[in-house]
């Protein structure tokens, strides 16, 4: 099984017009690009759809999921690194954070409760990229493993971030806060893990996979 960039969707989509003649090799390039940072604006404009909750300091975002599915059509590298552009878009004061009234803005947001999701979100994308690199995102179930690890380095970070940093809750503290977000993840991830497939056998004649986009 042949694995790399090549075999995600952004890299198959760069790529098929180039087999067609309409595209040089530059012009993949700004297409890749251009997938990296509409996934990283992406991302700042799911932050913005937050619902705080009077139980936790930590909002209610579409983050993850946009995080989760950016990273497994990008790849394992874009994917980290249009995660990583957010973070430095953040850091630089831009206000691609979630609203919050209680947060600290800017780069002292990677210091507040919400910064282990946040930091995390590289690393949760390179993961699910990783996967899809090795064709997990072509079938539902391989793409919802995919999204699964993905989602659970956001939530490991999150939660030891919340138990052991300035907030210092505990494990029983931090996991008590982050119980009720579980359902909806899991409703969230449920729905993501079925975006790829489909599009993928949308896209799989056109790459030169006709029938079959998932061998």
């Amino acid at each position: 099984m042949s694995t790399g960039a090549a075999v995600t969707l952004v890299g198959t989509l760069s790529g098929v017009g180039a087999r067609a003649g309409t595209h040089d090799a530059r012009e993949s390039v700004v297409f890749r690009a251009s997938a990296v940072l509409f996934v990283t604006v992406l991302t700042a404009l799911a932050a913005q759809i937050s619902v705080p909750l009077p139980f936790t300091p930590v909002p209610f975002t579409l983050q993850p999921m946009v995080v989760l599915l950016g990273g497994a059509a990008l790849g394992a590298r874009l994917g980290a690194t249009s995660q990583a552009l957010y973070l430095l878009l953040g850091i630089a004061g831009l206000p691609v954070f979630a609203a919050s009234p209680l947060l600290p803005p800017g780069a002292a947001r990677l210091l507040g409760p919400t910064a282990g999701f946040l930091v995390s979100y590289p690393l949760a994308a390179f993961v699910a990229g990783w996967l899809a690199e090795r064709r997990f995102d072509r079938q539902y179930l391989t793409s919802l493993a995919a999204m699964t690890a993905g989602l659970a380095v956001i939530f490991a970070a999150g939660l030891s971030w919340l138990a052991f940093g300035p907030t210092a809750l505990g494990l029983p503290g931090a996991a008590a806060t982050l119980t009720p977000f579980l359902v909806a993840d899991i409703v969230k991830l449920c729905l993501a893990a079925g975006v790829l497939p489909v599009v993928w056998r949308i896209v799989g004649p056109r790459a030169g996979h006709p029938g079959h986009p998932g061998r």
